[in-house]
């Protein structure tokens, strides 16, 4: 896994995450995320968050966007961007970070946008210590 992105896969990213904010369904908490994930391959699949009148219901943008991958075969990921409107940028949930290290390794990049694009970088490591995952069953 690749941990390094281009200039323009960075600012693709970015883009990306920040547009699908207009696509999340939040009718309840009014909090918009969008989420765009690269590919290995370098495929870009979106994501926004779907909430739900019975709160636990509801889908995170992250998720969303891993679902959607994983279902059209996608397996290698490089990056995933997330975008908030608010100051500082939000972090995935916990359910997103365990949902996230099933395909990742610990030096997957989780690039965090607020609502100025100004970004934080973390690393699936970083955010998700100690998690368990694929390698902890044995073979």
């Amino acid at each position: 896994m690749s941990s390094t992105l281009t200039a323009q896969e960075l600012e693709i990213l970015s883009s990306k995450a920040n547009a699908a904010k207009a696509a999340a369904y939040c009718p309840y908490s009014k909090f918009r995320v969008g989420a765009a994930l690269l590919t290995e391959s370098g495929e870009y699949f979106t994501g926004a968050n779907v909430e739900n009148a019975s709160y636990p219901v509801g889908t995170c943008a992250e998720r969303v966007a891993f679902g959607t991958a994983v279902v059209a075969g996608q397996r290698q990921f490089k990056a995933i961007a997330v975008a908030t409107d608010i100051t500082p940028p939000a972090s995935p949930c916990g359910m997103c970070r365990q949902f996230m290290s099933e395909f990742t390794s610990r030096l997957f990049p989780i690039y965090m946008y607020d609502k100025d694009m100004k970004c934080k970088v973390i690393t699936m490591g970083e955010l998700l210590p100690n998690s368990f995952g694929p390698d902890d069953f044995e073979h």
